[in-house]
């Protein structure tokens, strides 16, 4: 997956369409992505220790990570990714259409 935590990505299809957000975790066995304030859902939790109250929360769902793109600093906009090899030889993720590079 091309996506890591930290970044910033716009989400391209589903009710939340055109948002953007910050990546804060991935979930490679699924192949989903957690966007901050991105694709909340109700969760009913019982009473805790952390939480005495119980009730109902918000949480963020994951979401498909085809359903979202990385978003480039130079446009301002979602793109694609390439990975090429820098000159020392490490792998690196470059936005396909403006070169920008995200490592």
């Amino acid at each position: 997956m091309r996506i890591r935590k930290g970044d910033m990505v716009v989400i391209t299809a589903g009710k939340d369409k055109g948002k953007s957000g910050k990546v804060i975790r991935v979930v490679k066995e699924k192949d989903a992505v957690i966007v901050e304030q991105a694709n909340m859902m109700k969760k009913h939790q019982k009473p805790t220790q952390a939480n005495p109250t119980g009730g109902i929360v918000d949480i963020e769902a994951p979401i498909h990570a085809s359903n979202v793109m990385l978003l480039d600093g130079k446009t301002g906009k979602g793109t694609r990714l390439r990975i090429t090899k820098s000159d020392d030889g490490t792998k690196v993720r470059v936005a396909v259409k403006s070169g920008t590079v995200f490592d």
